[in-house]
């Protein structure tokens, strides 16, 4: 008798592990299936920026809009500059089958706790230089920037700094750019960048979207597939 009943006992359980590994299994699958689809429409999502002022490259009346988020402390950006972006050039901008506007996300230093918000500082300066000379201005300030690149984990763009790197690019005059972060005139178009940011999801940098549409992978290949693919549709 007391062994049937432990018997019976031991089926309960059974049957209750069973109905509880059964109902985790679920929910394990319904958070997997959530995120994936979360995912998804993050990638899918198309965003709309607004461009007026922002400098890019290319030709304005291009049919194919590419919005990169970057911060110039960001060894990644400096990569895509350096190796992805020459490809597009040749291939996107100078045909004129799209052009790129650069907005600012500069996280990076506040997120080493650096004292010196040397991210936001760097992006500053890009924008007084474009203030001075428009989009050449920029590109070349950003040149100049992402070449004197140092650690995440370091003060490297201190105003003294980007003044002295500001000597080294055409057309800029170095006393004004200075004059220009002093008085914090960009820094309000800098904040307005990362809150576009913010509202689009963007949690790294670089971060590239092709008309409004985040590309999971900044490769030459995977940007240039997602420029093809809404030329085709145009």
């Amino acid at each position: 008798m007391t062994r049937l009943q432990g018997n019976n006992n031991s089926r309960v359980y059974l049957i209750l592990g069973t109905l509880i590994a059964a109902v985790l299994i679920g929910l394990t699958v319904w958070a997997v299936t959530r995120n994936q689809t979360a995912s998804g429409a993050a990638a899918t999502k198309t965003n709309t920026f607004n461009l007026a002022g922002q400098p890019f490259v290319g030709k304005e009346d291009a049919p194919v809009t590419l919005v990169v988020f970057e911060d110039f402390k960001c060894p990644n950006c400096k990569n895509f500059q350096d190796t992805v972006v020459p490809v597009l050039q040749e291939k996107y901008f100078a045909t004129g089958k799209a052009k790129m506007y650069n907005l600012a996300f500069p996280f990076l230093a506040q997120k080493a706790g650096l004292a010196t918000d040397d991210s936001q500082l760097a992006a500053q300066a890009a924008e007084c230089a474009y203030d001075q000379t428009g989009n050449a201005g920029y590109e070349n300030m950003s040149t100049i920037l992402f070449r004197a690149q140092g650690s995440e984990s370091e003060i490297w763009a201190s105003r003294d700094k980007l003044v002295e790197l500001a000597g080294s690019v055409e057309g800029v005059d170095a006393a004004k750019l200075g004059q220009c972060l002093d008085a914090g005139t960009t820094k309000a178009r800098v904040d307005a960048d990362e809150k576009q940011g913010e509202n689009a999801g963007v949690n790294g940098t670089p971060s590239v979207y092709v008309n409004g549409v985040l590309v999971a992978n900044f490769s030459a290949a995977e940007v240039g597939k997602a420029i093809d693919a809404v030329a085709a549709v145009k």
